[in-house]
């Protein structure tokens, strides 16, 4: 008998309707990953009962690992699933949508939020492009070292997963956009509107939220030291509020 990968998948219509499980049977290839087994579902709807059912539907984009679109919580983890391999997985495997976001349907969410947050803490450096301002300033060797890792974030959401301040009681805006107010004031330019991300993060759901439970740090798939730059940021933010105190 061929050898055969069982899934277990949490599925759902959309946000009004109720989430149900549904089982199949995928036959085993080499080196496939949990992208691939949607895939063989996507070419062949038919659950593990035989009974003919809708394909499962999922987000994906760069398939290695770099966008964080096809994140999702397998076995229990918030991962991705293109580097999540068959091989290394325990069966049946497990897939269920991240529950810190709005479902859209099966295991695709609306991120959105995210990229709100973002926009909150202006994660970006605001220049004029209508004409050449020549070359840019240089960085100190040590703050490119520091700054590249939190310049790997994906915006995948397994962060927002983990961390047990994220909910729907509490407007807290999670890890991610923390790190990038970090990223984003320790660059030359970003610098002239640290000010502006400062005040972004010390008002509602900002770092004074964060419960420094560390799980972020634990799921992280690009290994970006969280808890570190929120503690930096923790440190910014109470140095630049003594300081604005004090000139009022």
């Amino acid at each position: 008998m061929s050898k055969q990968v069982s899934l277990k998948i949490k599925r759902q219509l959309d946000a009004n309707h109720q989430c149900y499980w549904e089982e199949f049977i995928i036959p085993y290839k080499e080196k496939m990953n949990v992208i691939s087994l949607l895939m063989e579902i996507q070419k062949k709807p038919v659950n593990a009962k035989g009974e003919p059912t809708t394909p499962v539907i999922w987000e994906c984009n760069c398939l290695e690992e770099v966008c964080g679109a096809c994140t999702m919580v397998i076995n229990g983890k918030a991962r991705q699933a293109c580097s999540a391999l068959v091989d290394q997985l325990q069966q049946p495997i497990v897939l269920e949508p991240l529950s810190k976001f709005p479902i859209v349907r099966d295991l695709m969410v609306d991120r959105s939020i995210m990229f709100e947050n973002l926009k909150k803490v202006k994660a970006w450096i605001p220049i004029d492009g209508t004409h050449n301002l020549g070359p840019g300033p240089r960085m100190a060797q040590k703050i490119q070292e520091e700054s590249y890792p939190i310049s790997r974030c994906m915006t995948c959401g397994c962060c927002m997963e983990a961390c047990p301040n994220v909910n729907e009681k509490s407007k807290f805006m999670g890890p991610a956009p923390l790190a990038q107010t970090i990223l984003f004031n320790s660059h030359p330019t970003g610098f002239m509107n640290r000010e502006e991300r400062l005040d972004a993060v010390m008002g509602e759901g900002g770092v004074t939220d964060c419960g420094n439970s560390q799980n972020c740090v634990k799921v992280c798939p690009k290994q970006i030291p969280l808890t570190k730059n929120i503690a930096q940021l923790n440190r910014d933010t109470i140095v630049y509020g003594i300081k604005r105190w004090l000139n009022r």
